[in-house]
């Protein structure tokens, strides 16, 4: 294997080019991504980079790093083909790149949804360095902001509106918060701390569409039941669909993002995909998509030690998630999808949902504790008999198993 290709230059593709060459790759690696500039990270965009507005520490490495990587990096080129016989990428201006392998780190995009009015000049969204910029030069004239979507976008910018001291109406068309993410225990913590950082949350309210001004310009949000909320900025926070389509294309198989093993192969061994475009088994056993930084990190080192050393080890990252909404930092632990127990302990920064499914921790939500959320991320899978015998004390589990 003499030329790997990278398809993405978020930080899943800027990490498993990092980790190629830590495991000793010593080949040619190209990284092609759409966006203009290094790659970056993305996480701090809805929340330490409004308040500062620090693009540079945003970086994950300087160019140097890449010169002295000897890995190439071709920023604002579009690949619109795989070319999967002939083992090339194609980009818009139809150059074409040969590889040995190829890794698709493609992410995902916001989801918009078919509602009226929502192209009105005005309307915002929070995916890339260029949307933060736009937004944070707004907020300084904003004075009542309409968030459309209830997850960790939409509430992050929420509470970073907030403390800047503008009114803040979250409308979400679920019956609780983060409600794809999290318990409904947790779901009703983060519900009073919005409450109490003044944000006003409607729950269960649909947008029917955006309103605009005499000038055409997005000025609010209309409800399904006939309610209008007037505000200045407008932002949709409705979730991502994942990149799918030059993989769909090429005739890889997709199912809600790129399907691939254990291994994060897809159905073209010649062809690895990582990050929120990855569809693995999950640790229950059912197929999992994680939109996560984390996951896309642990993605692409996990490649990396495949395609150089050979590691045929199945992936078993345990998945971790965190979320900070102004002064609370929320981490979560393992999947909870199917709990069927849930166990809430107090804890100085707030409660620590415990999850089980078929009598094993299966995750842990924590607020303001990283401490147990460290324990947790090593005592998922353990038998609930267990944990009550240290009575849910992960802490003292933890301890426990390291002296055993």
């Amino acid at each position: 294997m003499q030329r790997i290709v990278i398809i993405g230059t978020g930080q899943g593709g800027q990490q498993v080019a990092a980790s190629l060459r830590q495991e000793g790759f010593s080949g040619e690696i190209l990284m092609i991504g759409d966006e203009p500039g290094l790659p970056y990270q993305r996480p701090p965009l809805s929340k330490a980079y409004m308040a500062n507005g620090d693009a540079a520490a945003l970086t994950l490495k300087p160019s140097s790093f890449y010169e002295r990587s000897g890995i190439a990096l071709h920023d604002a080129t579009r690949v619109v083909r795989i070319d999967r016989p002939a083992r090339q990428v194609v980009t818009q201006g139809g150059t074409r790149h040969s590889y040995d392998h190829l890794v698709l780190a493609t992410g995902a995009r916001n989801f918009r949804p078919p509602v009226p009015g929502i192209d009105a000049p005005g309307t915002a969204e929070l995916r890339t360095l260029a949307d933060a910029e736009a937004i944070r030069q707004r907020l300084a004239t904003t004075r009542h902001a309409v968030v459309v979507g209830g997850g960790f976008i939409g509430l992050e910018f929420a509470a970073m509106a907030r403390a800047a001291d503008v009114e803040v109406t979250v409308v979400e068309a679920a019956p609780r918060l983060m409600a794809r993410a999290l318990s409904p225990q947790m779901s009703g913590h983060f519900l009073d701390l919005h409450h109490q950082m003044g944000t006003h949350v409607l729950l269960g309210a649909m947008a029917a569409g955006v309103l605009a001004d005499a000038q055409g310009r997005a000025a609010g949000v209309a409800l399904a039941d006939g309610q209008q909320i007037a505000g200045d900025l407008v932002l949709i926070a409705t979730g991502v669909r994942p990149n799918v389509e030059l993989a769909a294309e090429a005739g890889l198989t997709c199912d809600n993002g790129i399907v691939v093993d254990d291994g994060l192969a897809t159905s073209d061994p010649a062809i690895s995909a990582l990050g929120d475009v990855a569809v693995f088994p999950g640790p229950l056993g059912a197929p999992v998509r994680l939109e996560s930084v984390q996951a896309a990190v642990d993605h692409a080192r996990h490649i990396a030690r495949r395609l150089v050393g050979g590691d045929s080890t199945p992936y078993a990252a345990v998945p971790w998630f965190w979320s900070d909404q102004g002064k609370f930092k929320l981490q979560i632990a393992g999947l909870g999808h199917g709990a069927d127990h849930a166990i809430t302990r107090a804890e100085p920064g707030g409660p620590a949902v415990l999850l089980f499914g078929r009598g094993r921790l299966q995750a842990v939500e924590t607020v303001n504790a990283p401490g147990v959320h460290m324990a947790a991320r090593k005592l998922i899978g353990m038998p609930l008999a267990d944990l009550q015998a240290h009575d849910f004390d992960l802490r003292a589990a933890a301890k426990a198993c390291v002296a055993a």
